[in-house]
């Protein structure tokens, strides 16, 4: 349920069912710090997980420990790093806090596994006190539960819960505290994410058809919900459309893998109009391509892609359209993977060392 970059929401739904790069990586000229959670594992699939920089300067993620547990984190401005887990938490591998969304006053939205693995959602402050809470028909088997993705300014959460049958929906869940379920027409399978949930109460994420094709939707806060796909996307089997946020004038970053599960990169408009990319440097093979993960207020766009080695690198990309390119610095660096970007233009993710291990980044213009 937690979201790291969306090749991993890809390969979710699946089991479900270089000349140019050199030149532009010389053009850039930012500055990516690196930081380790104190406690994070250091074997292959542990570390330091981020999940979202703030306008404000606050990084949330989890992180994996030497255990295979779970913990939160909230990185301040200055560096200071709290760790928390919230109630009902399980200790053992696989279980754990993992948080996914936090507002600029500092209140985290996430997950907690429990020691049946079973998930349920919370939210609060750490150092302070947190509340959790289940969708009503949400399912009380090994994984199934609610997951709290996203919450804005005035309070909303939304995620998605697994019922009883193993069938995932969407919620919305108001300050006042009442859930309400929904799914677009034609799901069989409706995902949130991180960030998919803006100021004024539109969500986005994707669903999953009968067919197995994936596909975008809009839910506006008055309940109506627009599915959408991104123009050349695919239609059998593990193709189709993926959303990854909304922001609060509405532009949706995303993914679509087309007819030969090649990835692409989209932005939908507040309109309903599409732009499509891929950067330069990025192969265009089966599951491979460019992912835009994140934009911002101004237009500004983060993502990844994947170059002929098999390597994934760091990308952001102005309107109009100039690319900038960045990995994580390190030798034998095998993923650079950008989620969150702010309103001033900072970027966090996580990149993957040679030996597989995990470490939080955040990346500044």
């Amino acid at each position: 349920m937690r979201r790291i970059s969306l090749p991993m929401l890809v390969f979710f739904f699946l089991c479900f069912v270089s000349t140019g790069w050199r030149q532009a990586q010389a053009q850039t000229k930012s500055r990516v710090i690196t930081f380790d959670v104190p406690d994070a594992g250091t074997n292959p699939q542990q570390g330091t997980l981020p999940a979202q920089v703030t306008d404000s300067g606050l990084t949330v993620g989890s992180y994996v420990d030497v255990n295979g547990v779970s913990h939160g984190f909230v990185r301040a401005p200055d560096g200071t790093i709290t760790t928390f887990d919230a109630p009902g938490a399980g200790m053992g591998a696989g279980e754990g806090t993992v948080p996914e969304g936090i507002t600029d006053a500092g209140i985290v939205v996430g997950a907690v596994f429990d020691g049946s693995g079973v998930f349920h959602a919370f939210f609060g402050s750490p150092g302070g006190h947190f509340t959790t809470f289940d969708a009503p028909n949400a399912g009380t088997n090994p994984q199934q539960g609610t997951n709290a993705t996203s919450i804005n300014s005035a309070g909303t959460t939304s995620g998605d819960y697994v019922d009883s049958s193993g069938v995932p929906h969407g919620y919305v869940r108001s300050p006042d505290g009442t859930i309400t379920s929904f799914d677009p027409s034609g799901s069989v399978f409706t995902a949130a994410d991180t960030l998919g949930l803006n100021k004024a109460g539109a969500i986005t994420g994707p669903y999953l058809d009968a067919n197995d094709t994936l596909h975008g939707f809009l839910r506006a806060p008055d309940g109506t919900i627009t599915n959408f796909d991104a123009p050349g996307a695919g239609a059998s089997q593990g193709q189709g459309t993926v959303p990854s946020m909304i922001t609060n004038s509405g532009t949706i970053p995303g993914l679509y893998l087309d007819s030969n599960n090649v990835i692409h990169a989209f932005l939908r408009f507040a309109d309903g109009t599409f732009s499509t990319f891929e950067v330069p440097g990025a192969v265009a093979g089966p599951f491979q391509g460019t992912l835009a993960n994140a934009t911002n207020l101004p237009g500004i766009t983060a993502g990844d892609f994947t170059d002929a080695n098999g390597v994934s690198h760091g990308f952001t990309r102005v309107p109009g359209g100039k690319n900038f390119f960045f990995d994580a610095p390190g030798e034998g660096i095998q993923a650079t993977l950008p989620v969150s970007i702010n309103l001033w233009g900072v970027v966090t993710g996580t990149f993957v060392d040679v030996n597989g291990v995990n470490h939080g980044f955040l990346r500044f213009p």
